[in-house]
């Protein structure tokens, strides 16, 4: 007679640099950067913790790759589109990956060792400016009002105590009830007015602040111009 098969076991994937990288920053989406420790990463991949120090150096190099990883996930400019509609698609983008990883908007700009991704992505915004004109004191400033806005917009979404339309509304009707209209006339003004209207999406103040921001640095780049480049400019429009 014979003996009955053995159950097969799926073989576990290799370890990888790759594999360490993406199970840390699940951890991190899941349980907040605070909770990541080696011991704790090991557990997930079901390694002992020792065993991630053939594929990360230390647990900086670790946040390192997590935060590469993460630059990885924002589309880059397209050399296609013109100056304003790739920074417009970049910044959209990165908060869209913001809004997935929010553990990692205090760290992004915080490595002292970007990896590839991160130098890429850098050097993709920096070049889509430089080609649309910008001189390059003012691409060094563009990009830094743009990242500022970008991740303090991230950071202030995150930190919001509501996710919904109507959970937006009800907060808006709770902290209302607590006072007359004529306390706070203007307030109330804009909570009537605005955020309890059908349709309100706190992210779209996102968008409205980013075109405001783009048509300050189109001016910007067009006063920083010679003055024959800013007729030729005003005239092929």
């Amino acid at each position: 007679m014979a003996s009955p098969a053995k159950p097969t076991t799926r073989p576990r994937s290799p370890l990888s640099r790759e594999r360490v990288l993406r199970a840390a920053v699940a951890f991190a989406d899941s349980s907040g950067i605070s909770s990541l420790s080696m011991r704790k990463l090991g557990e997930v991949l079901g390694v002992e913790a020792m065993s991630l120090y053939n594929h990360v150096a230390s647990k900086g190099d670790l946040l390192d790759g997590m935060i590469d990883l993460v630059f990885s996930e924002i589309g880059l400019p397209s050399g296609e589109a013109d100056w304003k509609t790739a920074m417009r698609q970049r910044a959209v983008s990165a908060r869209q990956v913001l809004s997935r990883h929010r553990w990692a908007i205090g760290l992004m700009e915080s490595r002292s060792s970007p990896g590839p991704a991160t130098l890429r992505h850098h050097d993709a915004v920096i070049g889509s400016l430089r080609g649309a004109g910008f001189p390059i004191a003012l691409a060094a400033h563009a990009f830094s009002v743009l990242d500022s806005y970008i991740y303090g917009f991230a950071l202030q979404e995150a930190s919001l105590p509501f996710d919904s339309e109507e959970e937006t509304a009800d907060l808006a009707r709770t902290i209302m009830a607590r006072f007359t209209p004529d306390e706070y006339p203007h307030l109330a003004e804009l909570t009537v007015e605005h955020v309890l209207q059908p349709g309100y999406d706190y992210g779209g103040e996102f968008e409205f602040g980013l075109d405001l921001i783009l048509d300050g640095l189109e001016g910007a780049r067009d006063m920083a111009q010679p003055v024959t480049a800013r007729t030729t400019r005003r005239t092929a429009r």
